[in-house]
């Protein structure tokens, strides 16, 4: 049986989200296998490839206790298709009204994309407090998101930062007070997940969330 706590809490305490490509339905099962196996329970399934509606619903009909997202949602017709297949919580690499609308409407949690204070803004008065600072290397790293905290940290925000961040860099982010997670690909890197090495997708997997946990 799930536990009933909120998905911040979730977020919090494996501090990683993996920014899942899949290229085949099929891969769906096997990768949220070897994620779990390494411990983590959370996934976001892109929709960059037509494989992702079709792989979020295999991944919330055999894992419900997973923490699923659907990532690069776009449009409002994305996120009705994510909610259907059974998504919890959506992504998207900025923030567009119509789509944060239409996840309040289907009962999604939105996770919008960030990167400059009128950003944090914007997507607070819509009511997320949870936002994917994107892209984190790329627009200033762990100095600016010191930067935004000195304003909004008192608002209860939190962010994911995400674009550019690696077991190198992992723990700059994961020591900041505004950060409850960090998302990345490399513990499931396309590559590894179109030749099935489900063994080395656990042992990355588990090597970051070794890392994520050392306070």
């Amino acid at each position: 049986m799930t536990e009933n706590i909120s998905s911040l809490e979730r977020l919090g305490r494996k501090r990683l989200v993996p920014v899942v490509v899949l290229d085949k339905e099929s891969d769906a099962v096997p990768l949220a296998e070897a994620l779990l196996e390494a411990g983590l329970d959370i996934m976001e399934i892109t929709f960059r490839t037509a494989a992702a509606e079709g792989a979020i619903k295999r991944i919330a009909a055999l894992f419900p206790h997973i923490l699923l997202g659907a990532g690069t949602v776009l449009d409002p017709e994305q996120v009705r298709r994510a909610a259907g297949a059974g998504a919890t919580f959506a992504v998207a690499p900025g923030l567009n009204p119509d789509v944060v609308a239409a996840a309040r409407v289907a009962g999604l949690e939105m996770f919008p994309g960030v990167m400059t204070p009128s950003d944090v803004e914007h997507a607070l008065a819509f009511g997320c407090k949870i936002q994917k600072f994107f892209p984190a290397e790329a627009a200033g790293g762990v100095t600016m998101l010191k930067a935004l905290e000195g304003p909004y940290s008192h608002t209860g925000l939190k962010f994911i930062p995400t674009g550019g961040i690696g077991l190198l860099n992992l723990r700059s982010y994961l020591d900041r007070p505004s950060v409850v997670a960090i998302g990345g690909s490399w513990m499931v890197d396309r590559k590894l997940v179109a030749a099935g090495d489900w063994a080395q997708i656990s042992q990355l997997t588990r090597a970051a969330l070794a890392l994520a946990a050392r306070g």
